[in-house]
């Protein structure tokens, strides 16, 4: 559809958020539970590994809770650690731009809105969580500190598959909502969930002022593919170099939350 007129035509439809709602809406019914085997047999989920009671729909299955044990949190103080499970970019912010190799530029002002918050991050890092249908769809604080209340941006529902990261700025035409943490170790930092195609919802447990703690629960996403950016200051975390080599290749690299990535320099 990304390659053709009349796919990108339809896909005006397509990414709209009547669409998405309506998606929404089928999904949280109780008739969705008939298609919950035949979806984790495709994308081989092992059920097994997740806590499955009360499962009224599709949409609760497909924000199902893992057992604590398979997603234990890195508690050492000094590192940097994923707030999801996702495939990692780890690119830095040039003259208020991310260059994403194999993907469409975008800037920084564009994805916040807000100017002055935007150049606070020049010469840090974007950090780029890409979740596909199969990952986990629970997410954490990826460090301790205190919130903002969540700045909530509306728009649209592209898929944040590669050939729409090529195609377009997704990231900054996306529905997305972000959270500006003062954490004690990296600063002040973004923690931003994007949605994308057929996401009607974006769920965060505690959208005003608060003290968060890094491993706590903020949100979870509905069904579809989904994104997590955190943006970092300058001069104030470390990245694994295995991480920048791959990113810098093109490559993602699958995390899982609560891993470290890095730490403070």
């Amino acid at each position: 559809m990304y390659k053709t007129k009349m796919g990108r035509i339809f896909l005006r439809l397509l990414i709209s958020k009547p669409v998405s709602d309506f998606s929404g809406f089928l999904l949280d019914s109780k008739f969705s539970k008939s298609i919950i085997k035949s979806f984790a047999k495709k994308n081989n989920i092992d059920l097994n590994d997740y806590i499955l009671d009360d499962i009224g729909s599709f949409n609760d299955f497909f924000c199902r809770r893992i057992k604590p044990e398979l997603r234990p949190i890195d508690t050492e103080e000094s590192h940097l650690v994923t707030p999801c499970d996702g495939l990692l970019k780890v690119i830095p912010i040039e003259e208020g731009k991310v260059f994403p190799v194999k993907q469409s530029i975008f800037t920084i002002k564009d994805l916040l809105q807000d100017d002055e918050l935007a150049e606070s991050f020049e010469g840090g890092y974007c950090l780029v969580y890409r979740l596909c249908v199969n990952h986990y769809h629970r997410y954490g604080y990826f460090e301790t500190g205190v919130k903002k209340q969540d700045v909530v941006i509306p728009g649209v529902y592209h898929t944040v598959r590669p050939i729409a990261l090529e195609a377009g700025p997704v990231f900054v035409q996306n529905s997305r909502q972000y959270t500006v943490i003062e954490t004690e170790r990296f600063g002040k930092c973004v923690q931003m969930e994007v949605g994308a195609m057929l996401v009607g919802r974006i769920v965060n447990e505690q959208p005003s002022e608060a003290s968060v703690f890094r491993g706590a629960e903020k949100g979870h996403f509905e069904y579809g593919g989904s994104t997590i950016i955190v943006l970092i200051p300058k001069n104030v975390a470390r990245i694994d170099e295995k991480l920048i080599a791959a990113s810098n290749n093109g490559e993602e690299t699958p995390v899982v939350m609560g891993q470290s990535i890095g730490g403070t320099i």
